[in-house]
Formats: structure tokens, C-alpha cells, sequence
């Protein structure tokens, strides 16, 4: 399974996804991780995808600001139609096992650094996120402990739609500077 290809990425984002870390995680059904973002700059892109089993996957638009704000996008992830997600800087990601041993693989344009890390209550009625009615979700004391959109708004936690695009151009003018094109 070939997942990613430089090329095919930084022509369909308009930039390179720098690589700095790989993760993989496990889940059992029911286990519901996110909705995960970072501060911005320089946050943490993510190219996402599941090796085997199977997720659904929901990228959330956290950007103050967006004109997409609050707008939740569903894709499922799985072992049979190999579908992969790529997660801009500012996005949110959250996603829900829905099977035992679903096998998830990340790549990250930064290293995970905690204090920069935030969540959302992946289960905020005001994100809408249709979740399986058949699945009880299963959450981390910190997911669970988030705080709904509105909270993370209030207190300043979310990126805003200004930064991202300054942040975006600083990708582009990288890719510009280092690779000409004749």
C-alpha cells in the first residue's frame, strides 16, 4: 500500500509536508481519541490513514474565523478502500474504532509537544459529529475532560482562521525559496 508520495501532496495542499515524526496507534471498538489540535504557529499537519480494522475519522474545522468554522467532515478509514486524510495546521481530528485492533498511522509535520496540544469534547452536541448509534464510545480521562467548542473559544484555546493562512503562505513561500520551478 503506497500512501503517501511527496509530489502528489504538496501538488494537491500547495506545500510539502515536512516530516518530523511517525506515529501509530491501536484501538478497540469503541475507543473514541480526539478532537485533537495544536497551537499555531507552527501546529501539526497530519497525514493520516488505518492499516487494518477500522476508524471513522472526523476532521473538525477549529479556525476562528473560517468561513467553515465548526464544520465536521467524516471519512472512513479502513484496511479495504485504503483512504487517507490530510489534516492542515488548525484542523481538529478525532476519530472512532470501529473495530477491535484498528491499527492507525500518522504522519506528523512536527513533533508532538504537550504543552501546545489541546482538545475538544469529541462528543459536544455543538460539533454535531454523527458518531455510530451502535457503537458506545469509549474516551481517555483527558478526552473526556476536554472542553466543549464554546469553552475552548472563550478561553482563547483555538486557532484563529489569520494565523493559519499567515502560517499557510509561510509553507508556500518554503517551497517557492527552495525549489524553483523552470
Amino acid at each position: 500500500m503506497e500512501w503517501y508520495r511527496q509530489e502528489a501532496l504538496t501538488e494537491a495542499v500547495g506545500h510539502p509536508l515536512g516530516l518530523a515524526q511517525a506515529n501509530c496507534s491501536v484501538s478497540q471498538r469503541g475507543v473514541l481519541r480526539g478532537v485533537h489540535f495544536a497551537q499555531v504557529p507552527p501546529s501539526q499537519a497530519k497525514l493520516v490513514t488505518c492499516v487494518h480494522g477500522a476508524v471513522l475519522d472526523a476532521v473538525v474545522d477549529l479556525r476562528v474565523g473560517s468561513p467553515t468554522f465548526g464544520v465536521v467532515e467524516l471519512v472512513r478509514l479502513d484496511d479495504v478502500d485504503r483512504n487517507v486524510v490530510y489534516l492542515a495546521e488548525g484542523l481538529g481530528h478525532a476519530f472512532l474504532s470501529l473495530a477491535d485492533d484498528s491499527v492507525v498511522t500518522y504522519l506528523c509535520s512536527e513533533v508532538y509537544r504537550p504543552g501546545r496540544e489541546h482538545a475538544v469534547h469529541p462528543l459536544d452536541p455543538a460539533l454535531g459529529i454523527d458518531w455510530p448509534a451502535d457503537i458506545v464510545p469509549r474516551l481517555s480521562a483527558k478526552d473526556a475532560a476536554a472542553p466543549t467548542l464554546a469553552q475552548a473559544a472563550a478561553v482563547g484555546l483555538l486557532p484563529s482562521y489569520e494565523d493559519c493562512q499567515a502560517w499557510y503562505g509561510t509553507l508556500r513561500d518554503r517551497l517557492s525559496n527552495c525549489c524553483p520551478t523552470g
